[in-house]
This record gives structure tokens, sequence and C-alpha cells, in this order.
């Protein structure tokens, strides 16, 4: 059989376009009925569709799709000739003996309504070739057929159909804003267009029907022209007023409308003065203004230093340069105006009072590998345990693909852990925004979600040592912190000398850790006195002649070097004096940009190079300890996920991403490469420049012009390359307690990804989906409204790319803050012009039930898991007897009180209730 189907296939050819003879040629043209019975023909052989397709030079899709495109074609003539005939006055009996059909069929074809049902894809061509007409390309990915109302095969036929025309279908990759990885984008573009064509023209990409307007009215930030306050309202209260106790703090008249706060106690803020410059802080609430003016800005300047920054001329879209949420208020007259308050952050509520308490709860590697040995194996050891009772209520869940897809998830978190090395946090540790309250004791904190009395420590990410960690004495009694913040929820007040010790904080936004420190668990030192008092302002204020002053670029990288050298310092056992001498350092550097400071001095004075080649190996040299490794950025060949491989039994090629021995995650080589030029100084502009314009022509000549063909990279981390973290450590035993943590999370994540390749699917029940054909309809109705969102997310990435790209030519020195914020920023607008908004599934009872009972195939159900709100389904997956404390979890809250931990504590850790925990205890 084999031989023969061999034989039979080898001249077909792909259908009207290649093999021996174009398909519909020759004297009795073959029609696409041929064609279909042909295929139909191979099928009753004994041909499977993969060797039918193959015969023919396609792939399955493509077979398929021909198949429906010759159906289209086919019943179309039949249509004509139907209709034809009823014209001349023949009946539809007489036209089904004419035709060689059944009556049904025939009135099938003279059904307008079902006609027009059939004719979609056709239709659909029209609707694409005019839309490709219109905007040059067009986006056929997933999703779209949401947007024209048509299912995904009408879709896929309407395709091939321009396709036989000569249009072309191509996918690019869009780098997502904030994430790093790629957006797949399918294109449809015009007869004898390339991908090299549509990569260059990638933002004229646009969907079918087009919702938006590219300039809607307003800027792409949707941030309306600044609203400015007089700087006559506003009073400076200089350094020497003391303002720098409260440096940062904005104070504002109460019952003013048009810099009110709303409802909240406490903000941060950007606010523009005399529409050029902006000041910059927390703002609060206080009656304490001086007669006249309605601002009080605290500034640690002296007086005839500028103490506004200037807003961005190159940047009108954005020119203060932040997140920012723009607020409005009702004017006397009722009239809706726009504040000069604008708040830090997109999302609604960040920058308010709440926001900083819902910031993770981990403890850092670079905060954690300072301490002791023994505390980071504890909370290491927590993390493990966390994770380890994660895993076990994941397996003990009843249904397949809701395990499937949560082992896909907690593999992905245990990678992404095993590169960020976080800890578990200690009993009620949380993030508060600092507030200087003078009138505080030094050794004091006003902090209401602490017990008056209570010891506590405040560290700052990031710090030089445990000698920069103050312990403080909780005192919820100050009068001047409870009338202007009360019970907050997460600000505390603090004395302005404390605020030195918590390496150089301020009071524009700076937020610390606090942990109850009862039982002595986080080390302290008294503050070094090299750094008492030192003020890197003062000690480097003067750059030499003709030096150019940091930039925003070369302080993140200038930090980036003094953050790891101080941990690698640290993690060696460096002696405090040389520690002191690399954190003036780092104070230098942080102001070097905003205040011109001479850093390159400071460097030679603290003897940078003498710790570098001490404890990093070299002057040149970079991270040394496995804690600055892990997340060092490292460029590797551009690769995609998957590998093709061999099955050994059927000789087919297939792609698998995951090793079935390992766990591991596996890719191949995308083989990608570009051409890199050598670009030239321009001697006037100091830019880098990589042509020039022919006077002629006008066309470009490069300098380079051959150039070199270089292989594309990608950007991943140390640590996630690495499968033996051993290997990045310098064998300190703090170093070897996170590498056995890493490779711990390795192993879990290899370890649940196994465990889902060899889940085994719930068999489709035909008649479980005919009982709860309700059900089946509405969650797959939801999942439409759900991949709608896909089209227009991948418009919204592409709109964000456009523009960035063009913050990027006008600030090509822009820094990697600066640039994640643009990113952002962007980003948000784009996802509100087209709504791009993904609605998550809620699943109810019974459509539980009918999961449950298999009226969904298995490919459909994963991918409404993946588009579905987790809480409605993975709490319904548990068994029963887990509904409270699992075995897992209830070994980790024994774990919890052997180490001294109150049940209050350890129930506040697990979310559940004290008499469940003494019910444990008691158990």
């Amino acid at each position: 059989m084999a031989t023969r189907s061999e034989s039979d296939l080898k001249h077909i050819g792909t259908p009207r376009h290649s093999g021996r003879y174009p398909w519909g040629s020759g004297k009795n043209p073959q029609r696409s009925k041929s064609f279909r019975s042909y295929v139909n023909e191979l099928k009753e052989q004994g041909l499977s569709e993969v060797e039918i397709a193959k015969g023919m030079g396609l792939n399955t899709k493509q077979l398929r799709d021909k198949v429906s495109m010759a159906y289209a074609e086919e019943r179309a003539v039949n249509v004509t000739m139907a209709t034809r005939l009823l014209e001349k006055g023949y009946s539809e009996t007489a036209i089904s003996q004419r035709m060689g059909v059944d009556t049904r069929t025939v009135r099938s074809w003279l059904d307008k309504e079902i006609s027009d049902r059939a004719n979609i894809s056709a239709t659909t061509a029209l609707v694409l070739k005019d839309a490709v007409g219109s905007t040059g390309l067009i986006q056929i990915g997933v999703g779209v057929e949401q947007h024209l109302g048509i299912s995904r095969p009408k879709l896929n036929t309407a395709v091939a159909m321009l396709q036989e025309e000569g249009y072309t279908v191509h996918t690019i990759y869009v780098e997502q804003a904030g994430t790093g990885k790629y957006t797949a984008i399918k294109v449809l573009a015009p007869p004898g267009t390339t991908k090299a064509d549509v990569n260059k023209n990638r933002y004229d990409i646009k969907l079918p029907i087009e919702y938006y307007s590219e300039d809607g009215g307003r800027s792409y930030n949707s941030i309306e022209p600044i609203q400015s306050v007089s700087s006559k309202r506003i009073y400076v209260r200089y350094k020497e007023d003391g303002g720098a106790d409260k440096d940062g703090m904005i104070e504002l008249r109460r019952g003013v409308d048009d810099i009110s706060l709303g409802g909240t106690p406490y903000a941060q803020v950007r606010i523009g003065v005399d529409d050029t410059h902006f000041m910059k802080g927390m703002a609060i609430h206080t009656n304490n203004i001086p007669d006249g003016y309605d601002i009080v800005y605290n500034v640690s300047k002296s007086k005839g230093e500028e103490v506004f920054k200037p807003l961005k001329s190159d940047d009108p879209d954005n020119p203060i340069g932040a997140a920012l949420r723009q607020k409005k208020y009702t004017d006397a007259n009722g009239n809706e105006r726009l504040s000069a308050i604008n708040i830090v952050g997109y999302k609604e509520g960040s920058g308010e009072e709440g926001s900083w308490n819902v910031w993770s709860r981990s403890i850092s590697s670079q905060v954690l590998s300072k301490q002791t040995p023994k505390l980071a194996k504890t909370q290491l050891g927590l993390d493990l345990a966390i994770r380890k009772e994660e895993y076990d209520e994941i397996m003990a869940l009843t249904n397949p693909a809701v395990k499937k897809a949560m082992l896909k998830k907690f593999s992905d978190e245990c990678d992404s852990a095993a590169v960020h090395l976080s800890a578990a946090a200690l009993p009620r540790q949380n993030t508060h925004v600092l507030l200087s309250f003078p009138s505080i004791k030094e050794d004091q904190v006003y902090a209401p979600n602490y017990d008056n009395g209570e010891r506590v420590v405040l560290i700052r990410h990031p710090h030089g040592g445990i000698f920069e960690i103050p312990e403080l004495t909780v005192n919820n009694s100050n009068k001047e912190a409870k009338a202007v913040i009360g019970n907050s929820r997460d600000a505390i007040g603090i004395h302005p000398k404390t605020a030195s010790q918590l390496s150089g904080a301020d009071f524009d936004g700076d937020a610390v850790i606090v942990i109850p420190n009862k039982n002595r668990n986080i080390q302290i030192a008294p503050q070094l006195k090299a750094l008492k008092d030192f003020d890197p302002r003062s000690a480097y204020r003067d750059l030499p002649t003709g030096e150019k002053p940091l930039d925003a670029r070369g302080k993140g990288i200038e930090m980036g070097k003094i953050s790891n050298l101080i941990t690698d310092m640290t993690i060696r056992g460096a002696s405090h004096d040389e520690i002191a001498r690399a954190v003036k350092h780092s104070m230098v550097v942080i102001d070097a940009e905003k205040h011109k400071l001479n850093y390159k001095q400071s460097a030679i004075d603290n003897n940078i190079a003498e710790l570098k080649k001490k404890y990093q190996g070299s002057e040149r040299s970079g991270a040394s300890t496995i804690i600055s490794k892990a997340s060092a950025e490292k460029r590797i060949n551009e690769r995609r996920e998957g590998r093709t491989v061999v099955d050994t039994a059927t000789g087919k090629k297939r792609k698998i991403y995951i090793d079935p021995s390992t766990g591991e995650k596996l890719y191949e080589p995308t083989g990608r490469t570009y051409l890199k030029r050598k670009p030239i100084k321009d001697p006037i502009t100091g830019k880098k420049k990589y042509y020039e314009l022919d006077p002629v022509t006008g066309k470009k000549k490069y300098y380079d012009e051959e150039g070199s063909i270089l292989p594309r990279k990608t950007k991943t981390t140390r640590m996630a390359e690495e499968k033996d973290a051993f290997k990045l450590s310098s064998g300190t035993r703090m170093e070897d307690i996170y590498a056995e943590h890493a490779n711990n999370l390795k192993g879990m994540a290899n370890k649940a990804r196994l465990d889902m390749i060899n889940t085994k699917d719930r068999p489709y029940n035909p008649s479980a989906r005919t009982t709860y054909a309700q059900e089946v309809t509405a969650l797959k109705s939801a999942l439409a409204l759900a991949y709608r969102n896909k089209p227009l997310e991948r418009q919204a990435q592409l709109l964000t790319n456009k523009i960035v790209a063009a913050k990027r030519r006008a600030n090509p020195d822009m820094d990697p803050d600066h640039l994640k914020k643009a990113k952002n920023q962007a980003l948000e607008e784009a996802r509100a012009r087209y709504n791009a908004r993904k609605p998550k599934i809620q699943i109810t009872d019974r459509q539980w039930e009918a999961i449950q009972a298999g009226a969904l195939s298995p490919s459909a159900l994963e991918k409404i898991l993946e588009n579905a709100d987790p809480t409605t389904f993975v709490p319904r997956a548990m068994p029963k007897q887990y509904k409270g404390m699992s075995p897992a979890r209830t070994n980790r809250a024994k774990s919890l009180l052997s180490l001294g931990h109150t049940p209050a504590e350890v129930a506040e850790a697990l979310g559940v209730s004290v008499t469940t925990i003494h019910n444990v205890i008691n158990g």
C-alpha cells in the first residue's frame, strides 16, 4: 500500500500552482469537485491526511484550507446552476434529477440565508482584500475571526483563497513592553510583499476592521497639558529653615480644591509650577501653612539654589517624565476641571494610601545575604516549604486539565524564583512609605499597624550593610503624626535623623520594609562613624573643567557596579571600614547626575579599584558571588521554544517542548542574523553616524559598506542558563545556602513539568456535551470574548513599540529606568485606545459539572482554563478533605510554631484563623 501511495502522489504537486501541470489545465481540466473526490479517494485507500498533504507538498492545514476552498467553489457553481434552472421554470424535483442530487440539497442551494452562510469565506476574502488594499498590511492571527464574526476555519479558507491569488502571509515578532518576551503577529500582505517588507513597515499593520483613530484628538499617553500652580502660592522651606528635615515632603492647605488629594491622606505626586517647572514628593494635608500660601515645599537645598525641576521640552507627550494619573475636581460652578495634582503610577490606587502594603512580602537576596547564614537558611527553607505545599495541593487536584494548567504556572514561578532568590517573609513583615515628623524621638517610629512599645527594624533596599538598619520602638501617641496620617495602612513616621541611617533616604516616596524584631532575628549594628554626617553633595560638588557630568544611563551602570561590589564584599567578609568606603562612593554615584558630582574623584579617594581587585578578582571584574551573578544579564544566540525531533517508531518529525527524561525546557536556534555596521563619531555633535547622504542621488552611503553578519541575540540571566547553581558560587557558606536553594527550585520546576506531560487528559464524553449543551455554549462564548482581546493586544504592542521607538530616537541616551517608564506609559495608553482588556472567564458550578463530566475536549478545556479566573476553578478541583488545612500546610504551621512564632503570627502567615492553628497544636 505504501509503495502504491508514493507512486500515486509523486507528481500531484500543489493545486493551481505547483506540480508538473497547473491544477485545472489540460484537455479535461480538473474541477474543485475532482480535487475533493481525489483526496477522499486517497483516504479510502488508507492514506492519512498527513501523507496526502506531504505528497502534495503541503502541510495538513494547507490541505484542509484547500479542501474547504474547493468545497466553497463547488457549492458556488452548484448554486448558480440551480438558480438558473429555477429561473427557467424547473421545479425543485426536476432540478434534483437534472443535477443528480436529492431535493433537500437543491432546497439548501436555493435558500438565500443558507447560501449566504456557505459563502462566508468568499465574502470574507473580499473584505480582507479590501482591507489590504486600504491599509497594506492586516492582522490575521488568532482572535481576528471574532472581530469579523466568523469561525477560524472560515477565515483560514478566505486567507487561502487570497494566497491562491498571490497575496502573502508572514509572521513577525514584536517585543512585549515590560516582559522582554515576543508577540507573534501573523500578517496578510499584498502580492510580492516579503517578510523583510513587513518587518520594515510593521507599524502600518492594522486590524481588518479598524476601530482606532491615529490621533484620537489627544496625545498618545492620554496626559492632558499639565495644570500648573503659580510659584507665588508655594512657600519653599530651604535647608536653612529646616526644609532638610522633611526633604521631599509637600504640605498642602486643606480645603483648596485644585490641590486636594481627595479621600487619601497622603500620595506620591508631581505638581506643575508656572508652566515651566514641577516639584515632586510625598504630599500630605496640613493646617500649618504660612499665611498667603497654599503649599509648603520642603527641600534640602540652600537659598539661591534651583529647587524646581524643568519640564522636559524634548518630550511634549509627558514633560514630567513619570507614570502619572491626573486628578479632576468640580469647581464652585459645578464644572469639572483638571487638578494640579498628578499622582505617580498608572493603576488606580497606586501612589496613594494602600498601594505600598501590596508590594512583595518576600525578602530579597540583597537584604538576607547580609544577615546570618542561619536566618538565610531558615527563610529560604520556609520558601521551599510554601512551594512544596503548593505543589502537593496541585497534585491533589481532581481534574487533570486544571492540574496541568497549575503545574505549568508553578514550574514557571519556580524558574523565576531560582533567578531572583527571594526568601519567605518574616511574620508581620510589610512595606511602608516614609514620612518625616521631627517631633518623634530619634529612637521611635509612628507605625499604627504595630503595637505600642514593640521593637521593629526598618530596611531600605538597597542598603550597604546591617549598620544601615535602625531598630526603633513603636510610639503611636505622637500627636503630629496622628493628626496627619492617623491609622494609615502603609505609612510610618520617623525622625529626620533616622533617614540618614537608611542609606540616605528622603521623604519623596522612599519606602522601607518594617519587621518586628522581638526575637532578634534581624542583626543590626551601630551606624559607621565614617558615614555619619557624610554629605556627598558638598564633598564632591566640583567637576573638573571640561568634565561631563554623569548622565542617567551612566548613573544606572555605575550604581549597578558599586551595588554588586558592596554585596560581594559583605558576603566575603569585608571589614566595616572597607564597606564604608564602598558605601560612601555609592552615595556619591546616586547623586552624581542630579547634582553633577565628581564621582571619578570619589572612586579614587575611596580606592574602589583596590576593593574590586580584592573582592571581585580584578579592577575591571564584575559580579563575583551567586547573589550578584544570579540575575546578571547574559546574551545568547536567539532561540525559540521547542525542539524538533524524529519519532523513532514512525520516522515522522514532531515538536516537543519539555525533555521527557529531565523535565527541562527545550529550545532550538532560530538561526537569524543581522548586519552590523561600524559608525563614526560626528566631530561636531559627538553622536554616532552610520552613513551620509549622497548629495546627487540622495541615497545612503554607509561608512562601513560591508558590515558584519552576526547572529541575533536574546537576553536571559546567568542563573537561568546554569543547570548547577553551585557553579556561580565562590564557595562561601552563605552562597552555598543560596546555591542549594536555587537547585531545589530548579528541581521543583523540572519535576512539575514532568508531572504535567505525564498527566493524562480526561476523555471527551459526547453524551455529556449533549447534557450540558447550554454550559458548553456559554464557556465557548466566554472564550471567544477572551480571544477577541488578542488582536487588540497585538495592536497595542505595535503602537507601544512605535511610540517608544520615537522617544528613543529623540533621546538616544535614555537610561533603563526612564525607558521602562516610557514603555509602561505607552502600553497603558495603547491598551486604552484599543480597549485591550482581557476579560477573565468566570466558571459557574454548573459549568464546572460540565467540565468534570468531560463535556469539553481536552484542547478546548485547556484554552478555557488559560483564560479563566483561577479562583473560580482551582478550589472546585481540590479534594473535599483539603478545604481547610492540607497536610503540607499543616506541616508548615508546625514548622513556624517550632521556630517560636505565635499562633496569631502563624495564622496571619498562612491566611487562616487562629482557631485553625490551635486545632493544629492540639491535633
